[in-house]
């Protein structure tokens, strides 16, 4: 429909046609809402089809376009029809804008480029709805396609490149959807370990993205077997000026696999301690428990020496020294040491708390008290700093003096004093 048709549609109109039409769409609207209701009520919130309040879906917009649809050509054997043409177009870019929008914010929740693809199709879909309802969406394509790029002696219309991306683009979401539900339906109960289970989904996720690539270059009329010589190109560049990023994410699957380490484990990496809380196939992070995150290329924990610190066993020792007067009886500053450590609730019973006569100090008794935990995720600075406080708190009560550091000068000689007042002074 071009634009002299929708004008003359336009004129052909009459009011209680367009209230008749107004009523079709309401009540098809009501039919898809309640249908998207009724099969969403025991659904997740997460879903895709059917979203957190249902009608921000994608079936509540399908439906409604289905429906709209079929009332649009039932309707259209009686009476010209504008209302309901119109509706189809706006349901057809609500669709489009869901399902890339609902995809894209599943799969990858937290990045700014994914909002940004987000409103770019949207943008694009409601001016495509515009431009259609008003017949003008033919002559923009047919004005795109006079405009020619040039790539050596081939010209391409620049509706042809559109056509590319939004078939590529399409084929690579759809590519995300499959994976990200394989995942969520099937990994998530059929694989326990975390690990496995994210070499499992990154190797679908990758599989099916190559899978779509290859579809959408052919669907633009790309020819595969050309892809051989830059396939031989791209293994040239990975074996020289890319070769680091490749064995970074050979590294990341074979992390995953051998599982030598996995997510949740508190490791020690040239020097940094921390949990590991995600594996990527280029890095993983590491958070130590001030916060700090620290990214770790994958190669490195391959060829480098890692002290996985939750291999063997969960439990983390923690030390604490203090120093008492050398009148202090040892036996009580052992027991006031052990029932501050045993107070808070993250110490652990076994093994118990025990506190040592370590070393006599120039200062007084030397004694440490060694604790374990089992959550150091959750910070070991607080749980030593709250139970210094407890020991602190327990000698005070029981009168046993910690001294304060002394220096003793020893003054061997002194010059001679002129007069008395002299040596009195002195």
């Amino acid at each position: 429909m071009n634009f002299s048709e929708f004008t003359q549609k336009l004129s052909q109109i009459e009011a209680r046609s367009v209230w008749i039409e107004i009523a079709i769409l309401i009540g098809c609207v009501l039919v898809a809402w309640g249908l998207s209701r009724w099969f969403g009520r025991d659904q997740p919130k997460d879903s895709i089809w059917f979203g957190q309040r249902t009608i921000d879906g994608l079936l509540f917009p399908l439906l409604a376009l289905v429906l709209t649809d079929l009332a649009r050509r039932a309707t259209g054997v009686y009476q010209p029809v504008l209302v309901l043409r119109i509706a189809v177009s706006v349901f057809v870019s609500l669709v489009a804008i869901r399902f890339f929008a609902r995809v894209l914010r599943d799969v990858f929740p937290a990045s700014a480029m994914a909002r940004l693809v987000e409103r770019t199709i949207s943008w694009l879909a409601w001016i495509g709805a515009v431009l259609w309802i008003f017949g003008l969406l033919q002559p923009v394509l047919a004005e795109l396609d006079e405009i020619t790029l040039a790539f050596g002696r081939t010209g391409v219309s620049l509706r042809t490149i559109l056509n590319g991306i939004f078939s590529a683009g399409l084929v690579l979401v759809i590519a995300l959807w499959i994976s990200q539900t394989i995942e969520k339906r099937i990994l998530r109960e059929a694989v326990a370990d975390l690990s496995m289970r994210k070499v499992a989904s990154n190797a679908i996720r990758a599989f099916l993205l190559l899978i779509g690539l290859l579809f959408a270059l052919s669907a633009v009329g790309v020819d595969l077997t050309a892809l051989s010589v830059l396939g031989g190109a791209l293994g040239v560049g990975l074996g020289f000026g890319l070769q680091k990023l490749a064995a970074n994410y050979v590294s990341g699957f074979v992390i995953l696999l051998e599982r030598s380490i996995r997510i949740g484990d508190n490791v020690r990496v040239d020097g940094f301690e921390g949990r590991i809380t995600d594996i990527k196939t280029r890095y993983t992070l590491v958070r130590a428990g001030n916060g700090r995150e620290s990214i770790v290329p994958n190669e490195s924990l391959i060829t480098s020496r890692v002290e996985n610190l939750s291999l063997a066993d969960r439990k983390f020792n923690i030390p604490t020294t203090i120093v008492v007067g050398y009148d202090s009886d040892v036996a009580q500053v052992q027991a006031i040491l052990c029932a501050a450590a045993a107070a808070q609730p993250r110490v652990l019973n076994d093994p118990a708390p025990v506190a040592f006569l370590l070393s006599f100090a120039p200062q007084g008794l030397e004694f440490t008290l060694n604790f374990w935990i089992a959550d150091p995720d959750k910070g070991r600075d607080n749980v030593r700093s709250a139970i210094n406080v407890a020991i602190l708190e327990g000698l005070r009560t029981a009168g046993i003096a910690i001294p304060y550091p002394q220096s003793v000068l020893h003054v061997e000689s002194l010059p001679a004093a002129t007069s008395l007042a002299d040596a009195g002074r002195l």
